[in-house]
């Protein structure tokens, strides 16, 4: 087949929804500038439209469980509640929009307006946790809120990708931490 013919097969393929498997080792050797461009485009629309609902998603579902819980007093309810998030996001629904979240993630560093869409939000939850640093005298209670948020991040991550569950004593520790 001659070099045309591939180029002209490879386009064909990239049309079609199963042709680029097939197609794919030979994309960066045969396309055209146009259209690895316009494949990085779509590429990139449907990231931001993939986070753009699992934001929008996750924001509802954080709203809610803060709005369910009660004010948090001692060190044990702030442990309670991030239990009951994180077992949210390990199971069903929030498992499959944790696992698109850490793809738009990573996709996001290359693509800054995905990363805008990915910026951590204020929400309900977000405040309880503030409010509970706060009352307890805790330092520099947005930096704190924001690290003690991110390492519950990673925990997630590292359960979603190691399985498990997350020991509640690192949970508690995590929040001791915040607290000294």
């Amino acid at each position: 087949m001659t070099r045309e013919g591939v180029i002209r097969m490879a386009v064909f393929r990239g049309a079609t929804a199963s042709g680029w498997v097939s197609c794919w080792p030979i994309r960066p050797a045969c396309l055209a500038a146009r259209a690895t461009a316009w494949l990085r485009g779509r590429r990139s629309a449907s990231y931001r439209a993939s986070a753009a609902s699992t934001v929008q998603l996750d924001q509802a579902e954080l709203q809610t469980t803060a709005q369910q819980l009660p004010p948090l007093r001692t060190a044990e309810e702030p442990v309670d509640g991030m239990t009951l998030l994180i077992r949210q996001r390990l199971t069903g629904e929030g498992r499959r929009r944790s696992l698109a979240r850490y793809a738009c993630a990573v996709e996001s560093v290359r693509d800054p307006e995905l990363r805008e869409i990915l910026v951590p939000r204020g929400n309900a939850g977000r405040d309880a946790v503030r409010l509970f640093l706060a009352r307890h005298g805790a330092t520099d209670v947005d930096n704190r809120t924001h690290t003690l948020l991110t390492c519950i991040d990673g925990l997630v991550f590292d359960r979603l990708v190691c399985g498990g569950e997350v020991p509640r004593e690192a949970l508690e520790g995590l929040v001791a931490a915040a607290l000294r």
